[in-house]
């Protein structure tokens, strides 16, 4: 892992790895107008202890994007479970944040690259669609999956439950999925230009971390827990 100078400013930091804005952000550190400041500073400014934020900065730069399971050997409870408890939880945290960021970028940098304006509506849209998405998964759909599991002695009488909210969340699916086209079309493939400041940088690099786990978490279900549960319940 390499070595973080805590002599360098929080801006260099972000700019080389965007992610680190988490970190930043979770402390009320500015990376962005404030980014020409050491660490080291910002820390003492903030009353943080530089090895407490060196090490939170070094664990997100070990970390995997997105953590990859095996989800074709686990049971049909044991996958919604991790589901909510990976993916669901992910969005939760990751939504609002996200919110904040394309609406910052978009309003201070729309003028330059009108592309912005694009990339917030569709982001406003994926959004929209997730959230209520996400409700209807785990208050209709997941029971349902784990009921049929629970009664595999007596199928039929949850397997015909399925079929309908499965479907309806496989075309939310495909909506969510167009919405992430668009904000990798709109952003060069999540491509910052050479202008772009360290907020704009930490926009990009979250999207494009959205996008993969939100490939993770349709995969599990469209191509893993769904057709089991059809196949359970037939």
């Amino acid at each position: 892992m390499q070595t973080i100078d805590p002599q360098a400013t929080v801006g260099e930091l972000v700019r080389a790895v965007p992610g680190r804005a988490r970190v930043f952000e979770s402390l009320k550190i500015d990376y962005c107008c404030g980014g020409k400041v050491p660490l080291a500073e910002a820390c003492a400014k903030m009353q943080v202890a530089p090895e407490a934020v060196l090490d939170a900065l070094g664990q997100v730069d070990g970390a995997e994007r997105t953590p990859l399971v095996d989800a074709d050997c686990m049971g049909l409870t044991e996958l919604a479970d991790h589901i909510e408890q990976t993916h669901h939880a992910y969005l939760r945290e990751e939504l609002p944040r996200l919110d904040f960021l394309t609406e910052k970028v978009s309003r201070v940098h729309g003028d330059k690259d009108p592309r912005l304006a694009t990339v917030r509506e569709a982001f406003l849209a994926l959004k929209n669609e997730l959230e209520p998405h996400m409700m209807k998964e785990e208050v209709i759909l997941f029971p349902l999956i784990r009921e049929l599991e629970a009664s595999a002695d007596q199928p039929q009488q949850h397997g015909c439950g399925v079929a309908g909210p499965i479907r309806q969340m496989e075309h939310e699916h495909d909506l969510a999925g167009d919405a992430l086209a668009i904000l990798r079309e709109a952003t060069d493939g999540f491509a910052p230009p050479e202008w772009a400041c360290n907020t704009y940088r930490a926009m990009l690099d979250s999207l494009d971390q959205l996008e993969a786990d939100m490939h993770q978490h349709i995969h599990k279900e469209n191509n893993v827990l769904f057709p089991k549960a059809l196949a359970m319940g037939a």
